[in-house]
């Protein structure tokens, strides 16, 4: 799962003014980054120099995406986050200092808060996410929700959220911000916020494929054939499937880190019409979920490395009796030399 929104953090600096940062809220991550070097389509940035509780962790971070990537310098320092909770936390900050493809133009965002877990924080998971640091250091429930309001979704609300695109709720849950009821799947592991889909249906209509294979498959002899066909905008993925922001726009989702649980409902600001829906319905179950889920396949590296190890566990095996049938015979000869020399020491004797 991947949602994206943009919040606001404060920098404290020594004159003991707090600068303000437009933050892009990343579910899909887990650092937390904000541009530290001047750039093009950046109006602002971090100033590290100007903060009185910065702190030089002295190690590089490399962080590539599916598009773009940027490298820089971690370090820690204090950060509060405005129209949120009262507090102020020492969370690791990535300092980018060179990037490629990821800021953009317009966009009004210095940095990215990578919500995620540990697991897939760069450059190992021993760096701790803003969130686990957030939770520990204060009295902050582990949880927030989020609601994404797009361009394919016009709000219904105010102005002011509509300039905002969305709402993140830190600790708790806003029933204001959907509709219906709240339903509820488990996280199957913690790294991305990783959930089970068991059925894809279109119009209704149960694709009826194993759940493992939930995709879409090409359609033979489309050419030759007189029936309408629609393709899906649907990109082909290797590391499973991502419900990104254009699903996510329709939905209010909470992430329960605590019961290690998401919840879906009907955004507030989805407007239903002939062309868009949006919709939650449970509770569906199913014997074994696991079953359906997602398991990484190994890269062909990997695979050539584990063949590697085999080939040469073989090649040790059938070494070995070749190498004491070496060691025996050195041994012999040994032996019989010393047997030589030791009878012709005896002939001289005589």
């Amino acid at each position: 799962m991947a949602h994206k929104l943009i919040t606001k953090i404060l920098q404290h600096t020594e004159s003991n003014k707090k600068k303000q940062l437009n933050i892009l809220v990343d579910t899909g991550s887990s650092n937390f980054a904000v541009g530290a070097a001047p750039h093009p389509f950046l109006h602002r940035y971090y100033q590290r120099q100007l903060s009185s509780t910065y702190r030089d962790l002295r190690k590089g971070v490399y962080v590539p995406y599916t598009q773009g990537k940027w490298e820089g310098e971690l370090g820690t320092d204090l950060v509060s986050i405005p129209h949120g909770p009262n507090v102020t936390v020492r969370a690791n900050i990535a300092a980018i200092t060179e990037s490629d493809k990821f800021f953009i133009n317009g966009s009004n965002w210095e940095g990215i808060l990578g919500l995620a877990y540990a697991e897939i924080a760069r450059p190992d998971d021993s760096l701790e996410p803003f969130f686990d640091s957030l939770v520990k250091q204060t009295h902050v429930p582990n949880l927030f929700s989020l609601q994404l309001c797009g361009a394919g979704f016009p709000l219904n609300q105010s102005e002011v959220l509509a300039s905002v695109g969305g709402s993140m709720i830190i600790g708790g849950i806003d029933h204001s911000l959907y509709t219906g009821s709240l339903w509820y799947t488990p996280i199957r592991r913690e790294w991305y916020y990783e959930v089970i889909i068991v059925r894809v249906e279109i119009n209704g209509q149960d694709l009826k494929m194993d759940c493992k294979e939930q995709y879409l498959r090409p359609v033979e002899d489309v050419a030759t054939s007189q029936d309408d066909c629609y393709k899906f905008a649907i990109s082909q993925s290797s590391t499973g499937t991502v419900m990104g922001a254009v699903i996510m726009e329709g939905f209010y989702v909470v992430f329960d880190r605590a019961r290690k649980r998401i919840g879906f409902a009907v955004s507030a600001c989805h407007v239903h019409d002939e062309f868009r829906t949006a919709a939650v319905e449970g509770p569906f179950v199913t014997l074994d979920m696991d079953d359906c889920g997602y398991n990484i396949p190994q890269t062909d590296e990997s695979t050539l490395m584990t063949i590697a190890y085999v080939m040469a566990a073989i090649c040790a095996l059938f070494m070995l009796p070749l190498c004491l049938m070496v060691c025996q015979w050195r041994c012999l000869r040994c032996l019989r030399h010393q047997h030589d020399d030791f009878a012709d020491d005896i002939s001289l004797l005589k």
